[in-house]
């Protein structure tokens, strides 16, 4: 058996190696097929990435929050016609009913990497003419940093809340004139006031943000807030981001409170990622094909050019299927090294444009993304050579070693 292999093998390659210009012609366009998978793959891949790293890098992928309040209207006695014409209740800053159990029942869950309780409300922050809406964010800082790494963004000073102390955006600082060791007042309204110091100031690039959050300790916010002891939200990060919908359903009907995932909260980045992902596999699928005609018409050339030798064989014993395999394998071999060329020089690509590209975002490569993409060459290559080796099997010896 395997004496047979190698004697197939041996044929195979001196075929292609007999027409040397031409087995390098189509491993050639193999090359650039496979590299324009590997690095377009890699590029929609390292962009995706960045963009969901840079989204969920400034937001819980699940938030849990209270309920919405509902008007309550009484039942009018049997046989009374009611009409009613209802506006919907707004919607007052209100506390987590026994969030501190549901705190410690979300750490439970195996789904859940980290979970942080936090109080959001509105507020006025003032230094001397200068008035600005904000939204005081009272955190637990252990817990909310694993949510949100805000200390990787701080440009001035240092991510210290508590003590009177408070870190705001870089964006409401440059508005205010305010530096590290600088006073802020903030006015809660109904005569609740803090001045507190600036101990860092962070930079997250996105503007709403940057001009608007001033984090504080908890407990100080629920003093300015008048919610003494209440949290708002509770944010959580999970293990698997493209799961957050199903789980956030789940955790819904745990905890009886309103669950949104950042995929509900972001539908347009979850279309465009899908339009990303749909364009790749199709650029994909039409490279694969191109390469695999180019492969089957050069073996339907070489069977074409290979008549006699195919005849000899045949009228010294080899049987069809091994001339079958004869071909099938000269499929193979051209997928496989094309590729591997072709993934290579997409791998020094996606290199070049890190090193020197205009330095947007990283590209990752894959470790399978090669060994992939050469897999669905060889694949490629063997099924595009069986319609050429299924004709040079049916030859008749006695006509092909006619064949001049």
């Amino acid at each position: 058996m395997m004496e047979a292999v190698w004697i197939e093998s041996k044929i195979a390659l001196r075929f292609l190696s007999d027409n040397r210009m031409q087995t390098l012609m189509i491993i050639f366009g193999i090359a650039v097929g496979s590299a324009v998978i590997v690095f377009i793959t890699a590029l929609i891949n390292g962009l995706q990435a960045n963009i969901i790293e840079r989204t969920l890098g400034t937001q819980a992928h699940i938030r849990l929050l209270p309920p919405d309040e509902i008007n309550r209207i009484a039942r009018a006695p049997q046989g009374v016609l009611q009409l009613l014409l209802e506006s919907k209740r707004a919607q007052g800053l209100r506390s987590i009913k026994n969030w501190q159990e549901v705190r410690d029942a979300l750490d439970q869950q195996p789904q859940i990497i980290a979970v942080s309780p936090l109080l959001s409300g509105p507020a006025i922050a003032r230094r001397g003419v200068a008035r600005s809406s904000v939204a005081l964010m009272g955190i637990d800082p252990s817990r909310y940093l694993r949510i949100i790494p805000i200390n990787q963004d701080i440009i001035a000073g240092r991510f210290f809340v508590g003590a009177g102390n408070a870190v705001i955006g870089s964006e409401l600082a440059s508005d205010f004139g305010l530096s590290a060791g600088d006073k802020l007042r903030i006015d809660a309204g109904d005569g609740r006031e803090a001045i507190v110091t600036i101990s860092g100031i962070f930079k997250l690039g996105v503007r709403e943000l940057d001009s608007r959050y001033v984090y504080l300790d908890l407990k100080q916010t629920q003093t300015l807030l008048n919610l003494p002891g209440g949290v708002t939200v509770i944010d959580t990060r999970v293990k698997e981001i493209f799961k957050a919908d199903a789980i956030a359903a789940r955790l819904g009907r745990l905890t009886g409170l309103k669950a949104e995932s950042w995929m509900e909260t972001n539908g347009q980045l979850l279309n465009a990622l899908s339009s990303q992902s749909m364009s790749t596999q199709m650029i994909r699928l039409f490279v694969g094909i191109s390469v695999a005609f180019g492969i089957a018409s050069v073996l339907a050339v070489s069977v074409v050019q290979r008549t006699r030798e195919i005849g000899i064989l045949r009228a010294m014993g080899s049987p069809r299927a091994q001339i079958l395999r004869i071909f099938l394998l000269q499929g193979g071999v051209l997928g496989m090294t094309g590729s591997a060329v072709g993934g290579l020089f997409g791998y020094g690509l996606v290199q070049a444009f890190n090193v020197f590209g205009p330095k947007l975002f990283f590209i990752p490569v894959n470790p399978m993304l090669i060994p992939g993409a050469m897999a669905v060459a060889t694949i490629a290559g063997v099924v595009a050579a069986a319609f050429p080796a299924r004709r040079a099997a049916r030859y008749d010896p006695a006509v092909a070693i006619r064949y001049v």
